[in-house]
């Protein structure tokens, strides 16, 4: 088995802005798996937050790629994701990226999108939201009204600063018809989230995530027991573990690949949740389509979906799956994740 590791540096169409910090780039790594003649693909963008980076995962990857060589069948998933769960408890950011690209690389031989070799039904996937990443609040509205125009039903709102009110009005005025959720990034203490939970409330707030420090689940239960509007746990539930821990402290959890370290965590992740009563949400970095196309492809487990991080890229060497208005249409994908390289024209290798 033969891989290729790289480093990407993928500049954004606007600085994006969350409550603890602003990007400029998604600083991207890419692995590519070639097996009896072919390829699979996978990426990542590591979180600091999480105690990641791009170099860190580089420097990983091919010590992992030589477990998966060893074992030398792509589609022995349960025992590669076991191995490097092994050897890399603590990179969960570095194990996605080689989940993904293995199970790409075992569809591709198959033959089969993935969601048809899980047996998965396309018709059954959420609609995504588009972030819309802290900023003034006239840039705000402007981003607002493109992503309604483009056919966003559903909205992110990154709020966590003292103008947020003044954030969230410009752009419920921009976009009056789309379902506006909001984001803090564990911004507030408690009292300010029960606070503005009532104006949010006012609002038409359908979602707020996040609210309070990820630690502290004491009081994210108390915003949780405050406010009629579903809150759900996104830093604060990273693993399967993590479920019981948050169950009666949340509505919604948010799975995310890059935090839980793969495909089959996530799943498990999910299972965790649904076996607890908790409503689900696939959720993603500003990342490549790489990463992106993998994710989409469990869309129609979960009951919310904000997969937009290639959409906030202002420009992304992979397509992906193609989006139909605010779904994702995995009837589209012929073999694999869907994450196809794109040529020098600009169109799919």
């Amino acid at each position: 088995m033969n891989w290729r590791v790289d480093r990407l540096e993928l500049p954004l169409s606007n600085p994006f802005g969350i409550s603890r910090e602003t990007s400029e780039t998604s600083e991207t790594v890419v692995v590519e798996l070639t097996h009896e003649g072919t390829t699979g693909v996978g990426a990542v963008t590591p979180s600091a937050y999480y105690d990641e980076s791009a170099e860190s995962v580089a420097e990983t990857l091919p010590t992992l790629c030589e477990t998966v060589d060893r074992i030398g069948d792509p589609h022995a998933q349960q025992r590669i994701e076991r191995e490097l769960d092994e050897q890399a408890a603590d990179q969960p950011a570095a194990r996605m990226t080689l989940s993904i690209a293995v199970h790409d690389l075992a569809a591709r031989q198959l033959d089969l999108p993935l969601y048809r070799q899980w047996g998965l039904d396309p018709d059954a996937v959420p609609p995504t939201t588009y972030t819309v990443g802290i900023d003034s609040p006239e840039r705000m509205a402007e981003k607002a009204r493109k992503a309604a125009d483009s056919g966003f039903g559903h909205l992110k709102v990154k709020l966590g600063t003292d103008d947020d009110r003044a954030r969230l009005d410009a752009v419920r005025d921009a976009a009056p018809d789309v379902e506006i959720r909001v984001d803090a990034n564990a911004a507030w203490t408690v009292q300010e989230a029960i606070d503005k939970a009532d104006w949010l409330a006012d609002a038409g707030v359908t979602m707020l995530e996040q609210p309070v420090e990820a630690d502290d689940i004491d009081s994210l239960r108390r915003v949780t027991d405050a406010t009629a509007i579903p809150v759900a746990a996104d830093e604060s539930c990273v693993t399967a573990s993590d479920v019981p821990r948050v169950a009666d402290a949340c509505d919604i959890v948010n799975a995310k690949l890059v935090k839980c370290g793969g495909i089959r965590p996530a799943t498990r992740l999910l299972n965790a949740a649904d076996a607890h009563g908790l409503d689900s949400m696939l959720g993603c970095m500003v990342e490549s389509n790489a990463s992106i196309a993998a994710a989409v492809h469990l869309a129609p487990l979960v009951d919310y979906l904000d997969l937009d991080g290639a959409l906030l890229l202002a420009s992304d060497p992979y397509d992906g799956v193609p989006l139909d208005g605010d779904v994702f249409d995995l009837t589209a994908v012929t073999a694999g994740t869907g994450a196809r390289r794109r040529s020098s024209d600009g169109g799919p290798d």
